[in-house]
């Protein structure tokens, strides 16, 4: 009796461990089950990096691949040379935020595109239009642009190039990069330095009646400062003798052979775009046609995008679609201008005539301002 109760017992155990085995092997073959059909991958993005972190690193890459695939195509492509310098610091600083966004878990979606040096820069005249046709430019869809004076040029240099390119707004290919610093046109050391960042930059110029300009610059520091002196006490050194006084800013400003003469050091004329600032208030359509040229784009800026503010006295962008009202500059554009003695402007036009003279042989084009 004794030991038939331990057979029971011996036989009870054994069934026990065998059963053990029999879940045990059911579960891990469960587990390999769900992991070879793809399940395990809902496991917690937190936990998973833990566990494996380089896994998580091709799965970066891999969606990188993925998105990079998925990317429209281009409406157009541009050939454009760069100096080597430019292309090096370009490639570099490239390479180093791809870097910096694939190990900061920075999502790709916001790396598209890539930060340039500017392939056009606006640069001058103040007080000329530069701001009107930065904005007209900004319709178009392949043109990118600091909406800011980034002044790098002239004031910030030694921020370094790269400081330069990380102010720039991403574009993709077929796109081109541009910003607009009017003071670089009257800044000695500005052609060098952009040449040095790249000599096939192409600069554009908006020109204005030297006068006209000297008279609109005027009036922009006196609404700051109402209590400057005449622009008669300021243009004129002796009232007297009529001497103009080349060393007001407002003045100097508008000697634009000379200035110009600074940049043909280092670019040939036919890197330059010399846009009449009256034609730009007079016809937009034709004067961005041109401009539209000379950037090798597809001429989509046309008549249908502006109309005539008569109140303000020049165009304005037209209601852009899903916008209330039209695109029209701030009301620091357009200001009245004051006053000023028939004679003192007389005697500015002839101090100017020589230079402009001089300024059309280099341009190529007159402006008729005499």
């Amino acid at each position: 009796m004794g030991c038939g109760g331990c057979r029971i017992r011996f036989n009870f155990w054994k069934v026990l461990s065998k059963a053990s085995v029999f879940f045990t092997m059911v579960l891990i073959f469960t587990y390999f089950f769900y992991c070879l059909t793809g399940f395990c991958d809902s496991t917690p993005r937190a936990l998973f990096k833990q566990q494996t972190p380089h896994r998580d690193y091709d799965i970066s890459i891999d969606r990188r691949r993925m998105l990079e695939e998925l990317r429209p195509s281009p409406r157009c492509v541009r050939n454009t040379t760069a100096a080597p310098r430019a292309q090096q610091v370009d490639a570099v600083g490239q390479k180093s935020k791809n870097e910096s966004a694939q190990s900061s878990g920075i999502p790709v979606s916001n790396t598209f595109g890539t930060k340039r040096f500017p392939q056009a820069i606006i640069i001058g005249v103040k007080k000329g239009g530069t701001r009107a046709l930065l904005e007209f430019l900004r319709i178009h869809p392949d043109v990118r642009a600091f909406g800011a004076e980034p002044h790098f040029f002239d004031r910030f240099y030694d921020k370094g190039l790269e400081w330069y390119r990380n102010l720039m707004p991403r574009t993709l290919e077929g796109q081109i990069t541009m910003e607009k610093t009017p003071s670089y046109f009257v800044t000695k050391e500005a052609p060098n330095r952009v040449c040095t960042m790249n000599c096939q930059t192409k600069l554009i110029v908006v020109v204005r009646d030297p006068v006209t300009r000297a008279v609109s610059d005027y009036t922009q520091t006196l609404s700051k400062n109402p209590g400057l002196p005449s622009f008669q006490s300021l243009a004129l050194r002796n009232a007297t003798t009529g001497l103009i006084d080349t060393s007001w800013s407002a003045v100097r400003i508008g000697l634009y052979a000379k200035h110009l003469e600074s940049w043909l050091q280092y670019f040939p004329l036919s890197q330059f775009l010399f846009v009449s600032g009256e034609r730009l208030v007079s016809d937009p359509a034709g004067e961005m046609g041109r401009v539209q040229d000379f950037l090798g784009l597809k001429r989509v800026i046309s008549d249908k995008h502006f109309y005539f503010n008569q109140t303000k006295g020049f165009p304005c962008l037209k209601k852009p679609e899903g916008s209330s009202r039209p695109r029209c500059l701030g009301k620091s554009k357009g200001r009245p201008h004051p006053d000023i003695h028939s004679e003192v402007l007389q005697r500015l036009r002839d101090f100017y005539r020589p230079f402009n003279h001089r300024f059309y042989q280099l341009s190529g084009q007159d402006f008729g301002w005499d």
